[in-house]
């Protein structure tokens, strides 16, 4: 049984467990919010539960930055140290503090 209590929290850098990913956590819903369609296209061999916190996240890879949608049980915490290059990020957060982006005191 997944937890629905989130282990990431918002501003911290996550890295995904099988694809050449990371990225920053910007929401967070305690379980999947997604389209059928979207679930359905995830091959059936390695579709994870639904009943678990799934991330939104500004993510990088070598190649582009995107939005990701992913669930908790295939991501573990990016110990680097490294800030997120994706452009959306100073939008969205106010600094990166000690390996992980601060939250704006003003949310317009």
């Amino acid at each position: 049984m997944h937890s629905r209590i989130a282990k990431y929290r918002l501003g911290q850098v996550v890295r995904h467990k099988k694809h050449p990913f990371r990225g920053v956590v910007f929401d967070v819903d305690p379980e999947f919010a997604n389209s059928e369609e979207w679930y359905e296209s995830i091959p059936e061999d390695s579709r994870p539960s639904k009943q678990q916190p799934y991330y939104h996240l500004l993510a990088e890879n070598e190649h582009s930055y995107y939005v990701a949608y992913v669930s908790e049980q295939n991501l573990v915490e990016d110990r680097s140290g490294e800030p997120v290059e994706h452009p959306d990020v100073p939008e969205m957060f106010a600094d990166f503090h000690d390996g992980h982006y601060v939250m704006p005191y003003n949310m317009n």
